[in-house]
């Protein structure tokens, strides 16, 4: 029986633009508001749109990634009726098989595709924080009888530039389009969320390769492609919350919406969870002399400082007389006795010692993945 729809995240960016937080693990794998990574908004998004089979691209630095994806039973896709995969580069007869861009890595992947029959193929980023129903954009893909279907998004006109920018017809058919242009003719920007009829992008994909093997990347190669042949094209626009995480600036900016009074993602809406894959933590401990406001605190804190508007991820334990303002404390991290933290984050697992200062007015300071700083050598922890 073929699968009316495959999802295939991509999740093997190495995320250069987040710098410390990426230095040992994958950006879809980076911890966000409190008890989970990047990649669980993406992979609850299929779960609530009813996609029973997904597919995972890894390549930098899979290690957390695979181990906290495991099988999918986290996002019921363990079970008999629905699998999750993970997919990573591999060795062949004819060499290494390591993907050169989007499109590269799904055509790397045709053979597993392939068992799995899919009508349509579903492309997402591992690295968006977000709520979106996918059948309702297949249902669009469907009814308006599209080759491709691209999610869209208005963005301030301001900030167009910064995107890549489909320009569409009364009807919404993208007529062209424009990566990052200097003068943006719309706002609609592209989410990096696609739906393309298989067969069709297999065929695409296959005769590029064995022409000149330069159909590398989705965004400057393949939605080109399919406008300059005339193929049936359509914009799919998204109105809701939608964050591109890629920078410090925007992964700081998101968790502090995260914890926002109007925060649009309601992560209590039982209709839309979002699921993730915790360890088990011990229930958080606030000493007599903490005094915390406006923040979350997750299972396994300990916390005898001052906590105002921020995130305490699980297992971060932060000292007497500390000060924590407007950042974020990533899971297992430890602070120190009079510590002042303002306008940051704390990496997994880092450590910041007894009477340390991590502030600066003009940008947001990053403490890294098991970084130490004001800890000596010997210095019991």
């Amino acid at each position: 029986m073929k699968t009316e729809m495959l999802a295939m995240i991509l999740a093997g960016g190495q995320g250069t633009r987040l710098g410390k937080l990426t230095k040992n693990i994958a950006k879809p794998a980076v911890p966000f508001g409190g008890r989970y990574r990047i990649i669980d908004f993406t992979l609850s998004n299929c779960t609530n749109s009813g996609i029973k089979n997904v597919g995972v691209v890894t390549q930098y630095q899979p290690l957390e990634l695979n181990h906290h994806i495991g099988n999918g039973a986290s996002w019921g896709l363990g079970g008999i009726d629905s699998s999750m995969t993970i997919l990573q580069p591999y060795s062949g007869a004819d060499g290494e098989k390591w993907f050169e861009g989007t499109a590269h890595a799904i055509y790397q992947n045709i053979s597993f595709i392939d068992q799995i029959d899919p009508e349509h193929v579903l492309i997402l980023s591992g690295d968006h924080i977000y709520k979106m129903n996918y059948d309702k954009m297949l249902q669009a893909h469907i009814k308006n009888d599209a080759a491709l279907t691209v999610a869209v998004i208005e963005v301030p006109m301001k900030d167009a530039s910064r995107f890549g920018i489909m320009n569409t017809d009364e009807h919404d058919r993208i007529i062209e389009f424009d990566e990052k242009p200097a003068e943006p003719k719309s706002n609609l920007a592209s989410m990096g969320i696609y739906i393309f009829n298989w067969q069709h992008l297999r065929t695409v994909l296959v005769d590029s390769y064995a022409k000149d093997g330069q159909m590398l990347d989705f965004g400057s190669h393949v939605i080109p492609a399919y406008l300059e042949a005339g193929e049936n094209v359509m914009a799919y626009r998204f109105k809701g919350y939608w964050k591109d995480v890629g920078t410090i600036d925007s992964l700081w900016e998101a968790s502090m919406e995260f914890i926002g009074l109007d925060n649009e993602l309601n992560m209590r809406d039982d209709s839309w969870r979002i699921f993730s894959r915790n360890r088990i933590f011990p229930p958080h401990y606030v000493c007599a002399e903490a005094t915390i406001n406006h923040s979350l605190i997750v299972d396994g804190c300990y916390v005898a400082g001052m906590i105002n508007n921020s995130i305490l991820s699980s297992g971060v334990r932060v000292g007497v007389d500390s000060v924590i303002e407007n950042s974020v404390i990533m899971p297992g991290a430890q602070i120190g006795k009079n510590v002042t933290i303002k306008n940051a984050i704390i990496g997994e697992n880092a450590v910041v010692g007894d009477n340390v200062v991590v502030s600066d007015e003009n940008e947001i300071k990053v403490i890294g993945y098991s970084e130490k700083i004001g800890v000596q050598e010997n210095e019991e922890n």
